[in-house]
């Protein structure tokens, strides 16, 4: 299996497929790059070269006790990048994912990246506060950990209703797509998923934002439970300077069915601009 070794020694597990301009597709927590299998093959097919990494502490990447935040998984994301001597790229980002590629972007890109989407994604900030009292209060996150603490493998389970919205009236999602969440998150070593509730939550995206000077696509579910709209998405496009944002009704917070399709279609059409 492929395998990149960053500055300190974690191993980056990363999927390289396809040939042509390169799209790096970064995962939501708990999840590991499996989460964008549809979306590695549907970008190969048209004609992209389409990687997608493991975070540390996720999937098949090393579990490190340290470095579990922001700042290091977009090193890790710049590590992968040089390795592979990328160049006029594009990024994807889900949920914790559009954090990173949007840290990674303002902060390591070096006028090496064309443009950045982010669906779900946790930028600005997520917690609440007296200056973000649309955010989440502390007391839901101290929650996640708690739970991930005490039987992770039920919490992850009981996670999916509201990750895939599958507790609305006439939700259709099947046990597979449950399954396979559960699967992807019990490789997360106890320690990097703990941790990296604090990243995804606390972190402060305000001035990445801000910094970014290429064209961003900011998709967003207007049901998703897990990141809502008005705290994220709503305030994210008020911060960059070539954004669009694409609200899609109904959509929960993970990218499944309609919301899938229609969202892989408004990514080649935004990469293709």
């Amino acid at each position: 299996m492929p395998y990149i070794t960053t500055a300190d020694g974690t191993q980056i597990y990363y999927t390289d497929l396809g040939e042509g301009r390169p799209v790096i597709l970064s995962h939501g927590w708990p999840l590991s790059s499996d989460a964008w299998q549809v979306e590695l093959k549907l970008l190969a097919d048209n004609g992209y070269r389409a990687i997608a990494h493991d975070r540390r502490g996720h999937g098949r990447s090393s579990q490190p006790w340290n470095g579990n935040d922001m700042d290091t998984y977009a090193a890790d994301l710049a590590a992968l990048v040089d390795a592979l001597e990328l160049d006029d790229l594009s990024l994807i980002g889900h949920s914790t994912g559009g954090g990173e590629v949007v840290r990674f972007a303002a902060q390591h890109g070096n006028g090496r990246v064309r443009k950045v989407i982010t669906a779900g994604a946790v930028p600005p900030v997520m917690v609440q506060s007296a200056s973000n009292p649309e955010g989440t209060p502390i007391e839901v996150f101290d929650g996640i950990r708690a739970g991930v603490l005490a039987d992770r493998s039920q919490f992850y389970l009981d996670l999916t209703e509201t990750f895939f919205g599958a507790n609305r009236p006439g939700a259709q999602v099947s046990q597979g797509a449950k399954y396979d969440f559960w699967r992807q998150g019990m490789l997360v070593g106890l320690k990097g998923a703990y941790d990296c509730i604090k990243a995804f939550s606390e972190t402060d995206f305000t001035e990445d934002l801000r910094a970014l000077d290429v064209p961003i696509l900011i998709a967003h579910g207007d049901d998703d439970q897990i990141v809502p709209i008005a705290a994220a998405a709503e305030k994210s496009i008020e911060l960059v300077s070539k954004g669009t944002l694409k609200v899609y009704a109904g959509a929960p917070h993970g990218i499944y069915g309609d919301y899938q399709r229609e969202l892989g279609q408004d990514i080649l059409a935004f990469l293709a601009e």
